[in-house]
């Protein structure tokens, strides 16, 4: 599937010394040193395209891209992977509902999709794919499954023995009783009968009626969600043969740990005998007027509604960089506004001939992103600096500033 188009990344002058990264990982429940790499492998999971890009999905992409822009800083190359999920149940039940083919309103999503993420600067992963087009990846996963005997048939559905592997559970740290009420939340069928364990999570749903089924060994049918991101990641992340681990970043929303990561690892595991992420990174939720923002609830803001209204997309990006990327936090009109007198007041000392120094303020954003992309600090800093340049200090370098920010934080001015 097509991406949406690259974006430009100034260099950053070889004086400036990059740390190690480090992140939040959510197996460890620690924040940990991400040991420096020639190559960085990296799976985002991404939407199901029944709705535009709302700023749940933006700060969890903007989040991802500050990594790819980290490493990519520090002279590695990041292969970076990102899945679309264009066939689920949510996508049907939208397209029924709303009396469209269901194809119709993916394509129309996905093109929305590239659109809000090349207006936000977000660096476009090398592998874009779709769950249609990964089927017979995940026919082919299954076998590998099936050979491990992690895989049987209720009626004419797959499911995969989740305790076949040994470290189940051990990403997520739930226990039974709060996996079994998430999976039922998210879209698990933990009460189906015939299952032999509740928590087993489908790998293959045989053809229904009035809906699409795809031919495979398997049967007509169509491919589970766990499964399409294990297949579809170690098909396109080319794992190291003599690592430990099959890749170094699982990524996406908080949602996402269980249960798709969860099982998506155990299906890696048992299929190859590897374990599958070396660290596990998950973005906090995005609210709106003191409630998650979901679907749901039919309170989204979406990205392209923001931009078709007048609002910069520098300041859509620099209001959801402004907290912590791992906590939940509330969008409102007041960071807004906060994030576009920021960008204001950027630009106009940026747009200086004079300004503040800039050397030690550059090595300090590179330290404050290099500690779990400490962006708090970031804006902090640049506050500073801001002030400083206002009072008239001098010494520094405008232009210098203006690209580091492009690079390392996609702010584009």
């Amino acid at each position: 599937m097509k991406s949406w188009p690259e974006v430009y990344i100034p260099s950053i002058d070889s004086r400036y010394i990059f740390p190690e990264l480090s992140l939040q990982n959510t197996a460890s429940q620690s924040i940990q040193v991400l040991p420096r790499k020639k190559m960085y492998r990296m799976y985002v999971c991404g939407i199901t395209p029944y709705d535009s890009t709302h700023l749940g999905h933006a700060a969890t992409y903007l989040s991802f891209d500050l990594i790819n822009r980290y490493l990519r800083a520090t002279g590695s190359k990041v292969l970076y992977v990102q899945n679309i999920t264009d066939i689920d149940d949510p996508l049907l039940e939208r397209a029924s509902r709303d009396g469209i083919d269901w194809e119709e309103l993916a394509y129309s999503q996905i093109d929305l999709f590239r659109s809000d993420m090349s207006t936000l600067h977000v660096i476009p992963p090398e592998n874009y794919i779709g769950a249609v087009e990964a089927i017979p990846l995940v026919t082919k996963k299954i076998e590998q499954l099936k050979e491990a005997g992690a895989i049987y048939g209720v009626d004419k559905d797959l499911y995969f023995r989740v305790h076949s592997d040994p470290d189940f559970g051990t990403r997520s740290h739930l226990s039974n009783e709060e996996s079994l009420k998430i999976f039922a939340e998210r879209g698990g069928d933990p009460e189906r009968l015939g299952k032999e364990n509740p928590l087993d999570s489908l790998v293959w749903l045989a053809q229904r009626p009035n809906e699409p089924g795809w031919p495979s060994i398997h049967g007509l049918g169509r491919p589970g969600w766990h499964i399409e991101c294990c297949a579809i990641a170690l098909n396109y992340l080319l794992p190291e043969q003599d690592s430990d681990f099959l890749i170094d970043i699982q990524g996406g929303g908080s949602d996402l740990i269980f249960p798709h990561h969860e099982m998506s690892a155990a299906q890696a595991r048992v299929s190859t005998g590897r374990r599958f992420a070396e660290f596990y990174v998950h973005t906090g939720m995005i609210g709106l007027d003191g409630q998650k923002m979901s679907k749901s609830l039919g309170n989204l803001v979406f990205v392209s509604s923001l931009v078709r209204s007048g609002v910069n997309p520098m300041v859509i990006r620099c209001a959801l960089m402004m907290g912590d990327y791992t906590t939940d936090r509330l969008w409102n009109e007041e960071l807004l506004l906060t994030a576009q007198t920021f960008l204001d007041s950027l630009t106009v000392q940026l747009s200086h001939n004079q300004c503040a120094q800039t050397s030690v303020l550059i090595q300090e954003i590179i330290q404050a992103l290099s500690n779990n992309l400490d962006t708090k600090k970031v804006f902090a800093l640049l506050a500073d600096w801001i002030s400083e340049s206002s009072k008239g200090a001098e010494g520094g370098n405008p232009g210098e500033l203006a690209r580091t920010l492009d690079a390392l934080l996609g702010i584009a001015i």
